[in-house]
Parts: structure tokens; sequence; C-alpha cells
């Protein structure tokens, strides 16, 4: 027996039985590993072997809605937390759980704040086939997102949102989990997906979170019922903290925006927010934002959100707020009135145009956020530097009709030879039906 009264062994028995364990024999579980980690030889109860044990069983066995809870609580508990409370106006956090073609935060966080709302979003890099807003944000040139906490209020209290990277000091004990999930074949669950979630949202300190839950092929759910499941454990727990949460389940397989590429994405951004809402992409930042609006008033007339969001939408007051958020973190400002000449550009272009006539069928978002990944869009490690340049413009979506020789893609390469391996990779992809395909749904569900 230890001093805390926990054997190791017994805990991953309870675990491998299908028992459940609370949040005290959790936390003595955690904060053991960690200190293995750190080199504690005399507090080390843990060893990287018995916590892999551990959450193998939790995975093959199952956690219960209570464990979610009780261990988003001890991720949240191993680090800081920020403190948004001296910030005026309500305030909300926003998480995507990763997509292709996905510029919702840099929408929906400056629409947020234009009718009053103060958002403070921690963000990731991309990796593999999914692309991370920081990555987008770097493409502006001196845009910084290593913000101490004190300049990350600031910002958010000058300008109404702010994005930054996560600092070390929020949750460390998810960090540590998730690098050995990787590496064990234990991140497929929904309870250890939906605490490493929230426990950076609520460490995040917001009052209102608002989840983008993504289902396809190019998600981690590859179903909207599995969507819904994780969307629905997240929300409870978040109603759980004392928080309010709303999750939306999106679809996500085929990209969301026309643009997969950071200097591409962000172009995108600026133009939809020069002009009404309009697309997929629009559809689902507006769908965020007012859910955000809503929940963080405490308001069920979510339509008089939407209308009122879309009004400042078309007025162009998201624009300006996204200029000033991008000039208060030492971005060129000028990327929201000429992103054409601001952004880096690639040098090499290749249009891609449909071999056969009839209707768009797939654009599959897994296959096509790797092949801009490949383009050095993205990385398969954490270390691997990014290209802010490359990517992939599509011209087409599922359910639109195209005639051969229609351009259904603009690859933007840093030299020939990737232009055209890119240009034959896409055209294998992309499948065009003889019969008509109709636009599938971009709005799944909605769950509070």
């Amino acid at each position: 027996m230890t001093a805390a009264g926990y054997r190791v062994p017994a805990l991953i028995a309870t675990k491998r039985d299908g028992g459940e364990l609370d949040e005290e024999a959790l936390g003595w579980l955690v904060s053991g590993y960690l200190a293995g980690l750190e080199g504690d030889a005399v507090d080390a109860a843990v060893s990287e072997g018995q916590m892999a044990a551990f959450l193998m069983a939790g995975v093959v066995r199952g956690f219960t809605a209570a464990e979610a809870l009780a261990l988003t609580h001890v991720l949240v508990d191993s680090g800081e937390q920020l403190d948004l409370s001296g910030l005026d106006g309500p305030t909300v956090d926003k998480h995507s759980t990763g997509g292709v073609g996905d510029g919702t935060t840099l929408l929906a966080a400056p629409l947020l704040a234009a009718a009053g709302v103060r958002l403070v979003k921690l963000s990731g890099r991309g990796l593999g086939h999914t692309g991370g807003t920081l990555d987008k944000l770097e493409s502006i040139p001196g845009l910084r997102v290593d913000l101490t906490p004190d300049e990350l209020l600031r910002v958010a209290a000058e300008v109404g949102c702010v994005v930054a990277a996560q600092t070390d000091r929020l949750v460390p004990a998810d960090r540590a989990l998730y690098a050995l999930r990787d590496v064990t074949a234990t991140v497929e669950s929904t309870a250890l997906i939906a605490s490493s979630v929230m426990s950076k949202k609520l460490a995040s300190g917001a009052g209102t979170i608002v989840l983008d839950v993504k289902a396809g092929s190019g998600a981690f759910m590859p179903d909207a019922d599995a969507a819904r499941v994780l969307a629905g454990l997240c929300v409870r727990i978040g109603v759980g903290a004392g928080r309010r949460c709303v999750a939306l389940v999106t679809a996500m397989d085929q990209p969301l925006g026309t643009g997969v590429g950071n200097a591409l994405e962000v172009a995108e951004c600026v133009r939809l927010l020069s002009a009404p809402p309009a697309g997929r992409l629009a559809e689902v930042a507006l769908e965020i934002a007012a859910a955000g609006l809503s929940h963080a008033r405490g308001d069920v007339d979510l339509d008089g959100a939407r209308d009122e969001l879309v009004r400042r939408w078309a007025a162009g007051e998201a624009l300006e707020v996204l200029r000033r958020m991008v000039a208060a973190q030492g971005g060129d400002a000028e990327v929201c009135e000429r992103p054409g000449e601001v952004l880096p550009r690639a040098p090499v272009r290749r249009d891609v145009t449909a071999a056969a006539g009839g209707w768009v069928a797939s654009v599959p978002a897994r296959a096509v956020g790797e092949l801009a990944a490949a383009l050095g869009a993205g990385r398969t490690r954490k270390q691997d530097r990014v290209d802010p340049a490359v990517g992939l413009q599509l011209h087409v979506a599922v359910g639109d009709p195209v005639d051969p020789g229609t351009r259904v893609v603009t690859v933007h390469a840093r030299d020939e030879d990737a232009a055209d391996r890119a240009a034959a990779a896409f055209v294998d992809l992309l499948a065009v039906s003889d019969a008509e395909i109709p636009p599938p749904a971009t709005l799944l569900d909605v769950v509070t």
C-alpha cells in the first residue's frame, strides 16, 4: 500500500474488470505518473508501463461519464488557470475537434467580439491531415501567437478577441497523457478525448464554451452518431463544471472551405468577412457564433442572435475586429485589405480540370488534407516546419455539376514537380457521378 492507500496494480485491475474510479484515485494516478516523468524517484508511484496499461484497460472496458468529469478536473488542477474575471462583458471560448479547410475561428472570433463578447482562444498547430489555427495566423507577416497571460488579457480587453498558443503551464498533465496515448493506440476513447478537450477549455477560464464536433471521414469521429456521443459528453462535463456549454455537430466528409493551406485559408476568411455571409464555411462559423452569443447572454433566442450577427458581418464589423486583432498581435493588418499582396504566394500555380462531366460525388476531406500536407502545408511530426504559401484552392464541392474541362482545383506548390504530383493525385481522388448528387447538409445537430 502507498501513503494514499492505493496500489497501482489494484487500480488497473479495477478498470480492467469494468469498475469505476473516483476523482481521488484518478488524481493519485495522474500525479504519480507526472512525478515519474519529472524524475522524482521518491514520489513516482506510477510507471509509464502502468499508466499505459490503465489507459488501455479504460479504452477496452470504457470510462463512465463520472470518470470523464473527474479526470477533467484532475487535468485542470495539474496546472495554472486563466482568470478572465477582469474582462468587461461575457466570455466565450470556442473549440473544433479538427478538420480540413476549417477557418471558423478566424470568422467566429471577431464576429463574437463585434457583438460585445470577449473571446480568449488558445489554439494548436496542425498535425497530419488537419490544419492548425496557429499555422494559419503565422502566415500573416509579423503576427505573434506566443503571448504571455498578461498579453492575452490585454489584447482581449482592447480588441475583444485574441488567438494564441497554449502555454506550458496550462493542463500539463493532458499534454503528458496525450503523448502516451498517441504511442499506445489509446487515443480513440470518447471519454479521454472529451476530458482532454474540456480540461483545456475549463482552464482557459471562459464562462461559455461552444464546441464544433466534426463527423465524417476527415474527423476523429467517423459518423454523426459517434460525434453526438462525444458532443453530449463534452457538454455534460462543461455544465458539470459550472459553465454554459453547447456543441454543434458538423460534417467533415469534404473540406469545409475552399482553401486548404495556411495563407489560402486566411485569404478566404478575409474575403468572406468582406461580404455578407455565404458558403459552407461561413454557415458553420455563423452558427458557432450564434450559439456562443445566445448562451453567453443567457438568451434562448438563437434566431435573434443569428440575425444580429449577420447584420454585423455584412456591415464589416467582424472584419474590422480581425484587423485590430492582427495588429495587436504584431501582424500586418493590411492583410484585411490586400490579402493577395500581404500573404506569401507559392511560386507555382497549376489548374486541374475535370476529365469527365457529371456531378461531384466526393471530395474526400482526409485525402485532400494529406495532399496539402504533402505539398508542405502541414506536418507529420510536431517538429516539422510548414510552408505557409502552398496548398489547394478548391473550385467545386459535392453536388456541383461539372463538364469536361471544368476547373476543379488550383494547386499552389513550391516547384513544378510538386505541382505535377499533386495535380495527378487530385484527379485520382475526385469522384464524379453520372447521376445528380444533392449537396449534403453541413450542420448536422446541436447538443445542449
